[in-house]
């Protein structure tokens, strides 16, 4: 299948150009705003109709948001990805034009960001986690299209009708397109899944909860995908296996987190859950 004929620049003002990678960013985090705006203002999904923080102050965090994500994401990258080199080339951390972006990185960032600002809200942190894990799926479906735009992190051969040629592959040979299998995956049916749970299981009231099931979702997703994306180059395959990737190794303790996270929510006595 050729690759779609999309510039990866959405539009370009005089000498400045905006990407839809770019975009996908601003519209996840818009996007996800709007959507955690109508999930706090309900507040009967929450335990004892206490939401972490007040709907209105949605704004105020999708400022700090940005800054996690974008921190988060590119600590993560230096420390997970590419060590040695940034070690060497101290100066290139701050250059994110090389697009040295980390997913796990990122949601780190933003789980230390919404745990700092719904404590400073004298909210229940747990509530914080379980709201941020509603709303983040949105971001990851943005995102993970713009990848395919870019042409970036795409999958290894296959003989599969639907398997794309990438522009920047030099082989040029039909790939895996792993973008989408992840935008699907771990954005649009983890979305779907954990909508399920907060407006027909009103797992929001079990604060925590929701956090497990992104958890679990997410890491078993990015896990069944990395057996076709290929891993990045600089890394390859680890242990000598020819199968385990970084992204695997990063998505265990997801999985791991998420269900204790599930177990505690769903044992604990109603006295133990305060803000």
């Amino acid at each position: 299948m050729p690759f779609p004929d999309i510039d990866p620049i959405a539009f370009a003002i005089g000498p400045f150009a905006i990407r839809w990678y770019a975009l996908g960013y601003l519209f996840g985090v818009g996007l996800g705003a709007a959507y955690g705006y109508r999930l706090l203002a309900n507040t009967r999904l929450w335990h004892k109709g206490q939401p972490p923080f007040p709907a209105k102050d949605i704004w105020d965090f999708a400022f700090w948001t940005m800054l996690a994500i974008v921190l988060g994401g590119r600590i993560g990258y230096v420390l997970f990805y590419n060590l040695p080199y940034y070690l060497s080339n101290p100066l290139e951390i701050i250059n994110t034009l090389d697009g040295g972006m980390s997913y796990h990185g990122g949601m780190i960032g933003l789980m230390v960001a919404v745990i700092l600002f719904t404590r400073k809200k004298q909210g229940n942190w747990l509530s914080g986690l379980d709201l941020i894990a509603s709303v983040s799926t949105i971001g990851i479906f943005l995102v993970r299209i713009a990848n395919f735009i870019n042409s970036e992190l795409y999958g290894a051969p296959t003989t599969a009708p639907w398997g794309v040629i990438f522009p920047t592959d030099p082989l040029q040979e039909p790939r895996h397109p792993s973008q989408l299998y992840e935008a699907a995956l771990e954005g649009l049916l983890l979305f779907l899944v954990i909508r399920i749970f907060t407006h027909v299981f009103y797992s929001l009231r079990r604060p925590g909860l929701v956090a497990g099931v992104f958890g679990i979702g997410y890491g078993l997703s990015r896990i069944a995908v990395e057996f076709v994306r290929l891993p990045d180059p600089q890394l390859g395959y680890l242990y000598g296996t020819g199968w385990i990737t970084q992204g695997m190794v990063l998505s265990v303790p997801m999985v791991v987190a998420g269900i204790g996270l599930i177990i505690y929510a769903a044992t604990r006595k109603e006295s133990a859950i305060r803000g």
